[in-house]
């Protein structure tokens, strides 16, 4: 069975790609370029948010992300209202990242929808994939937390600064550790 779809098309649709596609290229082409400007600009200029609106899919009123900031094409990313992020947030957002209203994600956060095949032949060959992330409304992601693929995160919750993300955690908890645990309910 052949498979006549474009690599865009199959990164899309969550399934395995090679990200040497020119429609790729071009779309990390454009998210790299709003990344320099945003992370070039003066931050307390009011050109940074216009910057961010046109990057990202979604930014929501009274939303903050402080640069530096870093993405794969930005087109992907929902950033909820009255959100913040501090320094330094890394959204690799190959597959969708929402992130609710009134998060607030502490310095050096990263959200890593991308993942590899474990096989070595098809990672050697530069297959990959996604997996979307959720960030329920009202979360706070401590310095440092990193999410991984395929999470989702429930309203409310607190994750511990330099915790790990592998799994979903429920509403209402709060999780430390690596792999991050619920330590306790909220």
């Amino acid at each position: 069975m052949t498979d006549d779809r474009t690599m865009r098309e199959r990164m899309l649709a969550g399934d395995l790609y090679i990200a040497d596609d020119p429609e790729i290229g071009a779309d990390l082409a454009r998210a790299q370029r709003l990344c320099h400007r945003i992370n070039t600009t003066d931050p307390t200029d009011p050109s940074v948010r216009p910057l961010f609106e046109e990057l990202l899919g979604s930014y929501g009123v009274g939303a903050e992300i402080r640069p530096p900031f870093h993405c794969d094409y930005g087109t992907y990313v929902t950033f909820g209202a009255r959100s913040f992020a501090n320094f330094g947030l890394v959204v690799l957002d190959v597959a969708p990242v929402t992130v609710g209203d009134d998060c607030q994600l502490g310095p050096r956060v990263q959200l890593l929808t991308a993942t590899h095949p474990l096989e070595p032949g098809p990672r050697r060959d530069k297959w990959e994939s996604a997996e979307p992330i959720t960030v329920g409304d009202n979360v706070w992601l401590g310095g440092g937390v990193i999410v991984c693929p395929g999470v989702t995160i429930g309203d409310n919750t607190v994750v511990g600064a330099g915790s790990v993300v592998t799994r979903d955690l429920p509403a209402d908890v709060v999780a430390v550790g690596s792999p991050a645990r619920v330590v306790r309910e909220l």
